[in-house]
């Protein structure tokens, strides 16, 4: 019971999060200046991050949040194919210290509830500019 409450604040929080970072204005033309200004953000809503946290030799997330429900990587991208996409993120579901999973994307796409049993969700780059 306790576990289930856990995931349900990880989850509401990162809700609010990808609710706050959708209502930003970031540009979309280069994912790497794109994840600068989420950085910014990042930093002035006093977040707790690591930027390009190394998982393994090969999977390092562009944002790591540190949250007191769990760690959540939050992947930066403008434009991708949907499928390299997924792979990526169950790569980081793979790993145990990962307990959510936020995808901020220009790409079109949609994302299971939950990938090897983390919660996932997906923002959308483009509806701060709506």
């Amino acid at each position: 019971m306790i576990q289930a409450q856990s995931m349900e604040k990880l989850i509401e929080y990162m809700c609010t999060l990808g609710e706050k970072l959708q209502l930003q204005r970031f540009g979309v033309a280069q994912e790497k200046q794109t994840q600068q200004e989420v950085e910014q953000f990042l930093l002035h809503a006093n977040i707790a991050f690591e930027r390009e946290k190394r998982l393994s030799a090969h999977d390092i997330p562009d944002f790591f949040i540190q949250s007191e429900y769990g760690s959540i990587v939050l992947e930066v991208k403008t434009r991708y194919q949907r499928r390299a996409i997924y792979r990526q993120l169950e790569r980081y579901a793979g790993h145990e210290n990962v307990k959510g999973l936020i995808l901020l994307t220009g790409t079109s796409m949609n994302l299971p509830r939950e990938i090897n049993g983390k919660p996932a969700i997906v923002v959308s780059l483009g509806a701060g500019w709506l």
